[in-house]
């Protein structure tokens, strides 16, 4: 694909050339991330103005705008510094006054002559009774009236832009509109009764009323629909390109599978069963397996995953599985080693702690095929680690790294198959946002036996009472977790919270009885801490947020959360996981610090209401919006100019089987419609899916 189509050159030159834009004015739109006219035009109007004429100021109400013709009455200027220049006026049904601030003498009296007409249009404001109009947006000779706009468009503004500049520049840039030929599937344009490209972005930028703006009109979901369905071809682009690389066929015989379900003391739910289904017919295909296993917390998903390792391994072949921490990677390894051992195979931990000839031996067991499942940190991923036969590629926590890490990935495992977990139930259409470019299994059964955890709201001021309830309970030989407050984002204020907790806890409960986990601390005393709770040596596991992803102690039954107002909503959810593993009855205590604002409430009393993460995390998404919710910087989600996440989720949808079906139909994009779709990535800027397309 070479460069940049001719017929897109107009709106990728420099802003300068526009109406009005000097140098000055092309820096200001600079600070807005508008560089070129194509920026511009996807910078819709967020609101606007009625402007409509009108006999008289009587038929708006005080703080409307008006736009009436008046005769000009006498000129009150100033009697002393500082007060305002007056104007005084009459419409057909009523008089009132021009307020002008700082204002020169001449300038008004030449744009105001006494005697004459006008058309004025601008806020109308009652002051002591009476009406007037400080400063109006426009004051024009009634010939001239017809330029005011019925309905004037608002757009965001920045320190030094007028609306007015912004106004003129957007026409200028609407002048060069090209036309292309249309890159959405022609039904779904006729089915929705979308207009065209140029007439979208025209009718956006030309509201003729208030549901003009609103993200459901047909010519705003159309320009939604394009930055949507960019994005998809993206995703769509890198998955062909994925499974392009040849992925080798790994089918078991089962026979592994069926040792270590014949050790389990219960049976699969259905939905681990139906995911394993789509993993295994996956693997046993030509080309490469990129599937992401969303799972809700506690819904099984280490048993799947392990089992898709040993799919691997019946096959001949090894596993690697990869997690985001060091805490994690042991977890990993330490609930695994059962399952290895009732299926008899090799199982390793490598980490960026294993040195000299430890690391050495390990390696060269991995590279003589001497061990079977590797787990491990990033470290697996280190030049000096070659494997015997990768087939297979565990993820865990993906949300930690995007698409490009995903493709590297790909790459060394010489066509392992990727199978990525995630804790973090992500509502629909961020997930496909997100993971788009893969094929996704929902967990969405808790397994036999796991007891609901009874979530109880607590203000802090009861919490003596607290601290006596957690003393019976440790004498009963519960074990429980205790967090921390977040302040203000800072590790190291966290940890003195911490630190202080911990010394009150320990004064009540007993020395022995109470352990502490945080941030700053040293990898191998986090561990030390961390092994001394799970063997039960401490009763009471004081940490900051370190322990949200994974820690498992099945003995665990309550989890006090401090401040929980402080936390979002996946990230409570995510720590209450931590409890209700075991066959006792768990408890959850959100201990918060009254008065509750609006938004910490509803976050608490969701979590007292549902354990069902899906549903926990579509009321975050509609509590916080998209970006906030993964995190955009490293999430990888994509900032849309136009589309909205949260409203127009079910476009997405849309947008990736359009995306895949065209590709499926036309994987080089040579027809019609994909070289259409080739100006869309060009105008959307999609370096990523350009560079796969030239490549392919």
């Amino acid at each position: 694909m070479s460069g940049r189509p001719d017929i897109l050159f107009p709106l990728f030159a420099e802003l300068e050339g526009l109406d009005g834009v000097g140098p000055k004015t092309a820096k200001l739109f600079a600070q807005m991330g508008v560089e070129k006219p194509r920026d511009l035009l996807f910078t819709l109007p967020h609101s606007g103005v009625d402007r409509q004429r009108r006999a008289s100021i009587r038929e708006v109400s005080p703080g409307e705008v008006a736009t009436v013709e008046v005769l000009i009455g006498e000129h009150d200027p100033p009697r002393s510094p500082g007060r305002p220049y007056r104007v005084n006026v009459q419409d057909e049904a009523a008089s009132f006054q021009l307020v002008f601030f700082h204002a020169k003498s001449d300038y008004l009296r030449r744009q105001l002559p006494a005697g004459q007409r006008r058309v004025v249009s601008g806020k109308v404001e009652l002051f002591d009774g009476r009406a007037q109009m400080a400063h109006p947006d426009h004051m024009l000779r009634p010939e001239e009236a017809d330029t005011i706009p019925a309905f004037e468009p608002v757009y965001p503004l920045t320190a030094g832009l007028t609306q007015r500049v912004v106004a003129r520049a957007v026409a200028g840039a609407l002048d060069r509109l090209p036309d292309p030929a249309e890159w959405i599937d022609p039904a779904l344009v006729e089915r929705e009764g979308w207009p065209h490209w140029a007439a979208a972005l025209r009718a956006a930028h030309g509201p003729a009323s208030a549901a003009d703006l609103a993200a459901t009109a047909p010519a705003r979901q159309r320009l939604a629909y394009d930055e949507l369905f960019a994005h998809q071809m993206t995703l769509a682009l890198a998955r062909q390109s994925v499974r392009r690389g040849h992925g080798r066929p790994t089918a078991g015989d089962g026979h592994l599978r069926t040792r270590v379900l014949a050790a389990l003391p219960y049976s699969p739910t259905g939905a681990q069963s139906r995911a394993l289904d789509e993993i295994a017919a996956d693997m046993g295909r030509d080309r490469r397996m990129n599937r992401l296993l969303q799972g809700d917390v506690g819904a099984g998903k280490t048993l799947v995953a392990f089992m898709a390792l040993l799919v691997a391994v019946e096959a001949g072949g090894q596993g690697v599985m990869m997690a985001p921490t060091e805490i994690l990677a042991r977890q990993h390894h330490e609930s695994l080693r059962p399952l290895a051992e009732s299926a008899g195979i090799r199982l390793a931990l490598l980490t960026g702690r294993d040195r000299g000839a430890d690391r050495q031996d390990k390696l060269s067991a991995l590279a003589e095929g001497r061990i079977d499942v590797l787990v491990g940190t990033h470290a697996v991923f280190q030049r000096d680690v070659a494997f015997h036969d990768l087939r297979l590629a565990v993820v865990d926590e993906q949300h930690r790294f995007g698409v490009a890490q995903r493709m590297e990935l790909a790459k060394k495992g010489h066509g392992a198959h990727v199978l990525v977990m995630t804790a973090t139930p992500i509502p629909r259409s961020l997930a496909l946002a997100t993971y788009g470019d893969m094929d996704v299994s929902v967990l969405d059964e808790k397994p036999p036996g796991r007891l609901p955890v009874k979530t109880a709201l607590v203000s802090t001021a009861r919490m003596d009472e607290v601290v006596a309830h957690l003393r019976r309970a440790i004498e009963e030989g519960r074990q429980a977790y205790w967090v921390c407050p977040l302040v203000e984002e800072s590790e190291s204020v966290d940890m003195t919270a911490a630190e202080e907790r911990f010394k009150r806890l320990r004064a009540s409960l007993g020395e022995g009885r109470v352990g502490l986990v945080h941030g700053q601390m040293p990898g191998a005393d986090k561990d030390a801490a961390m092994a001394r709770f799970v063997v039960g040596d401490t009763a009471v596991l004081v940490a900051t947020t370190v322990i949200e992803v994974g820690v498992n102690v099945p003995n665990a039954s309550i989890m006090v959360i401090e401040r929980a107002e402080n936390f979002g909503l996946a990230q409570l959810h995510q720590l209450r996981g931590r409890v209700g593993r075991g066959a006792a009855a768990s408890t959850c205590l959100l201990m918060y610090q009254p008065p509750l604002g609006e938004s910490a409430r509803r976050r608490l009393e969701i979590l007292r209401e549902t354990e069902d993460g899906f549903r926990i995390a579509e009321e975050d998404l509609a509590m916080r919006g998209a970006g906030d919710l993964i995190g955009t910087a490293q999430s990888g989600l994509p900032r849309f100019r136009i589309a909205d996440l949260e409203r127009q989720a079910a476009l997405m949808a849309v947008a990736q089987s359009d995306a895949r079906r065209l590709l499926a139909e036309d994987s080089a994009l040579e027809g019609a419609r994909g070289q259409a779709v080739r100006v869309l990535l060009w105008l959307m800027e999609q370096d990523r899916a350009i560079r796969l397309i030239s490549v392919g």
